[in-house]
């Protein structure tokens, strides 16, 4: 990290937001010595970081300042291996490989060690690379509480599902998970020839051009008695659509942060909206943390089995603040096809 490479036990290496906002502010990211967590108390794990890849929350996070000045380190994926234990683990031991998103309340992964709780951590896929694996676990979570939690399909749910986003970090997982775990017909909307090909070698059962004129037309083609389920990444400006294709006493859900959503149009088709926000658990230390262990350890089971593949589409190396500099940029384009991940 910029040669910051000698350091005491008492520290470590991170990239750090001071400032946060715009990328042209030197202390949005910048490369620093921090001390070292504290040693892990209860269920929490120390774990060394091997790879991490950035979301839209991490941008979202930075681009909102940070008026304290305390340097923050962001980051909410990633793949490592297990150092030491509290006292109250019984999921793991230290040199296992793990993967997790972690809490958005505590210091995220853009550092060389990191604190995370055993109940939303999963024992890491043997058949993905570290730079692969460190892709899925915030999206395949976000993706597996939408569908399974929030809309209750299941594997032997029929219907239609709406995904807008499609191509997106979470939308890639939305697709795998519907079209290998349930018998849900996908239809995905993209608009780029990239997404296209990308959502369709994703299994999608069909892809329409959402700028097209004639989008709602076309999906209502391929769903003549309306869409049972949305999935929606970009809910503004989109409810008119929903309203369009969507059967009565459908359901929606959304991952998106709009707050002035015509919610109220919805009624006249009585139809249902839910929010998916996977640091829930987390953040409010739901009894039933523990779900979203099981989650990851099922996801890796799929990526093992070959049901699931990795969404990585970008690879940056090594993690400092120049490389993430690269990748906050390609995520905020709004143009990110699939994750960008990057290694030590």
């Amino acid at each position: 990290m910029n040669n910051i490479d000698s350091h005491s036990p008492e520290t470590m290496t991170a990239v750090v937001s001071r400032a946060g906002g715009s990328l042209d502010n030197p202390d949005a990211l910048t490369d620093a010595v921090v001390a070292m967590p504290d040693r892990p108390k209860g269920h929490d794990l120390l774990v060394a970081v091997k790879a991490i890849s950035v979301n839209p929350v991490d941008v979202k996070i930075r681009a909102g300042g940070n008026r304290s000045g305390k340097e923050r380190i962001l980051g909410w994926d990633a793949v490592g291996e297990v150092i030491a234990t509290g006292p109250d683990v019984t999921l793991f031991k230290a040199g296992e490989r793990v993967w997790y998103a972690g809490d958005i309340t505590h210091p995220g992964s853009y550092a060389q060690y990191q604190l995370v709780d055993e109940r939303i951590v999963g024992h890491a896929p043997s058949s993905l690379d570290d730079a692969s694996a460190a892709a899925l676990p915030l999206t395949g979570l976000t993706a597996w509480e939408a569908l399974f939690d929030k809309l209750k399909l299941h594997e032997g749910s029929r219907g239609t599902l709406l995904v807008v986003g499609a191509a997106g970090g979470v939308g890639s997982m939305i697709i795998q998970l519907a079209k290998q775990l349930t018998q849900v017909r996908v239809i995905a909307l993209a608009s780029q020839e990239e997404s296209r090909r990308w959502v369709n070698d994703l299994g999608a059962d069909s892809v329409i051009d959402y700028h097209g004129k004639d989008a709602v037309r076309s999906i209502r083609q391929e769903a003549p008695d309306g869409v049972d389920w949305t999935f929606s990444a970009y809910s503004k400006g989109n409810i008119a659509l929903f309203n369009a294709v969507m059967r009565p006493f459908g359901e929606i859900v959304a991952i998106d942060d709009e707050r002035d959503l015509d919610w109220y149009s919805l009624k006249d088709k009585a139809l249902s909206w839910h929010w998916e926000f996977m640091f829930a658990r987390a953040k409010h230390h739901a009894p039933d943390m523990i779900r979203q262990h099981r989650i990851l350890e099922s996801l890796a089971d799929l990526a093992n089995q070959g049901v699931i593949r990795s969404t990585v589409t970008q690879h940056l190396s090594p993690i400092d603040a120049r490389t993430l500099r690269q990748a906050h940029h390609m995520v905020e384009s709004g143009h990110m096809i699939g994750k960008v991940t990057l290694s030590r």
